[in-house]
């Protein structure tokens, strides 16, 4: 008697895999077993990349208001000391904001904390 092999359940699992692979170079899109790896692959670096795209927005933030603030004859980290002494509680992703798209309220602050 022959064996019984569930054709419908590999054939939606592979069709998923390379549903996913859609777009990828070479035999990448198509080809069963380097489809799965590449798109492992591809999970593990989104996982991974959602947490360092927090850490590169930080650092754009970080650059952007020591621009601004060494412009107005301050560092970022003298800036950053008097802002949290004043007991002004802006975070950094709307201080960078207001850096590059509202300089006049950018000063505004400084002139407060100074």
């Amino acid at each position: 008697m022959p064996r019984s092999v569930n054709h419908v359940a590999s054939r939606a699992r592979r069709k998923k895999i390379l549903k996913l692979s859609k777009g990828f170079y070479g035999r990448g899109k198509n080809v069963w077993t380097v489809a799965k790896n590449k798109i492992e692959k591809g999970l593990q670096y989104a996982y991974r990349d959602r947490k360092v795209k927090k850490r590169d927005f930080r650092s754009l933030w970080i650059q952007r208001i020591n621009a601004a603030a060494r412009q107005e004859g301050l560092s970022y980290s003298v800036f950053m000391g008097k802002l949290n002494q004043s007991g002004v509680e802006l975070n950094r992703k709307v201080l960078a904001d207001l850096a590059m798209n509202h300089p006049e309220a950018f000063k505004a602050v400084i002139a407060k904390v100074k």
